[in-house]
């Protein structure tokens, strides 16, 4: 078995949402801005070698998953966030073995000038 995090990946960088994920009240009403960074586990070497769409893993249909995931439960924490993420990103790829996903926040309600808060989990399929 191939160890986890290498090999062949789909990267999906910088993808942009607004919601309502956070602890505080006003994170709950008012909202804000999230980034999320993603690495897809997966054998590319069928698409590589046949350039036919239909044996890949739509980056599209990625980010639908990603995207209805995001915006139907509300979490306290970015890092449940993060977990349902995986979990539905598993479900929906059988193709996927493993995924690295980071959540940014870059107006967490910290005292920060510059910056922005953040966690990566690192998930492999469950056999």
């Amino acid at each position: 078995m191939a160890e986890p995090f290498t090999g062949d990946r789909i990267i999906l960088k910088d993808l942009g949402f607004y919601g309502y994920h956070g602890v505080f009240a006003e994170e709950e009403k008012l909202g804000q801005r999230f980034f999320i960074d993603l690495e897809l586990g997966a054998d590319l070497s069928v698409p590589a070698a046949t350039d036919r769409l239909s044996t890949g893993i739509s980056y599209a249909d990625i980010y639908d998953v990603v995207k209805a995931t995001f915006e139907t439960k509300r979490t306290k924490m970015l890092e449940a966030l993060a977990q349902n993420i995986c979990d539905q990103l598993f479900a929906s790829f059988q193709g996927v073995t493993w995924v690295i996903i980071r959540i940014r926040k870059p107006e967490a309600p910290i005292a920060m000038v510059r910056g922005e808060a953040a966690i990566e989990l690192h998930r492999r399929r469950k056999q």
